[in-house]
């Protein structure tokens, strides 16, 4: 109610009565109009918003500016804080903007209200989050948010990303793209990047690889060109994984080089760690110096904390090194630590996973264990059945193929 927003905002400003009422109210006036027995001409609403430095549409909606701003405020910092140490978060931030859900119509407050619910009720797989998404969206319109609104369709096709309907990703995308492209008048260029950054990624997930290395390397260029850093990583980092996947030696040294200047330039871990597992794997794919390989391994698993994200594929190249130098039984044990991580959805990273099975089933060929051989290569050959045709594709074919012949 009306007189019940103008006290709150009298009490949260520290004014009293006397303070609000001013030369133009009487105290006993405003009284009756804060408990709601008295109706205020826009004369007296006007005085009134001015006195509490509001906009009288701040006095006539259900919820003013100011709330708004403080809860979108205790919003965001939920909903960025980190989930490990509180793994409620979500839920916190839907029970926060729900009382107030149908009152958000415009501006930039109610527009992240809708697009931080929406998100929550999508990571807690509730119902309705593409509703608020969508009004959200058409409010990012409304004022020309592009880069939130970019978010938005970035959003969207990551969703059915994560789900594996890689083509249902890469149209959405590309629809979601035009749209923001024919109705905003100008990209900024960290959006640029970003949108070229999940294009490619998405090209390159249906096995599109010119049109993925196309946006990729006009990604590149644009970054260089207006010297922006966004996603330079990432982008190297995605280079370097389609070099490696389909055997370009010389793009593939091209770009590690610069994951490596880039790690030591930036002090980034994670360009260092990856730079340092592609070079394993080229020692036990590429060079088959496995010993070599294993020493670089175990440096990494001597590190006080192994707890990264890239764990898993050491454990993996470690099972490949003790492969290859014979040690069937130590491989097994070193395989089966490997677990994929939720987040590992694209094809190029599934595959790098999905070897595994592979080298289980040869590990077994090799002890002698030929049904547990079979098994594996077949659980490899079906994991890797929707997958885009790649080198480690035909490897578990060719493997499974191979024990079958065998038996």
């Amino acid at each position: 109610m009306l007189g019940e927003r103008i006290r709150k905002l009298r009490k949260q400003k520290k004014m009293t009565l006397e303070a609000l009422a001013g030369e133009e109210l009487t105290k006993g006036m405003l009284s009756l109009i804060e408990n709601n027995k008295a109706k205020p001409s826009m004369e007296s609403l006007a005085y009134i918003a001015k006195q509490l430095e509001v906009d009288v549409a701040d006095l006539l909606e259900e919820i003013s500016s100011q709330e708004l701003r403080e809860i979108l405020e205790k919003a965001e910092n939920l909903f960025n804080a980190n989930l490990k140490e509180n793994p409620i978060k979500y839920e916190q931030v839907i029970t926060l903007i729900e009382p107030i859900i149908d009152k958000l119509m415009q501006g930039y407050e109610s527009a992240r209200l809708l697009d931080i619910y929406s998100r929550c009720l999508y990571y807690e797989k509730k119902n309705d989050w593409q509703d608020y998404l969508e009004r959200a969206a058409i409010i990012y319109d409304q004022i020309n948010l592009t880069s939130n609104r970019a978010s938005i369709g970035i959003f969207r096709s990551m969703v059915k990303f994560t789900d594996h309907d890689y083509s249902f990703a890469l149209n959405s995308l590309l629809e979601e793209r035009s749209h923001i492209e024919a109705n905003h008048a100008y990209i900024d260029p960290i959006t640029r990047v970003n949108l070229d950054y999940h294009e490619s990624i998405l090209h390159f997930a249906v096995g599109d690889n010119q049109s993925a290395e196309k946006v990729m390397e006009n990604a590149i260029h644009f970054s260089k060109e207006n010297r922006i850093f966004y996603l330079t990583d990432d982008l190297y980092r995605l280079a370097a994984a389609n070099a490696l996947m389909f055997k370009n030696e010389e793009k593939k040294s091209y770009y590690l080089q610069k994951i490596k200047q880039y790690g030591e330039f930036a002090e980034d871990i994670q360009s260092i760690l990856f730079y340092k597992l592609f070079d394993v794997m080229s020692l036990n794919e590429d060079k088959k110096d496995y010993s070599k390989a294993l020493k670089e391994i175990d440096e990494f698993f001597s590190e006080p904390d192994t707890s990264n994200i890239f764990i898993h594929w050491f454990h993996l190249e470690k099972g490949k090194a003790l492969y290859g130098l014979g040690l069937f039984e130590e491989a097994i044990s070193s395989l089966e630590k490997v677990e994929i991580p939720s987040f590992a959805c694209h094809p190029f990273d599934l595959s790098l996973f999905y070897v595994m099975d592979s080298y289980k089933a040869l590990c077994h060929l090799k002890l002698g264990h030929t049904s547990n051989a079979l098994h594996f290569a077949n659980i490899a050959v079906e994991n890797f059945a929707p997958l885009p045709q790649t080198p480690y594709k035909d490897f578990s074919q060719e493997t499974y193929d191979m024990i079958k012949h065998k038996m």
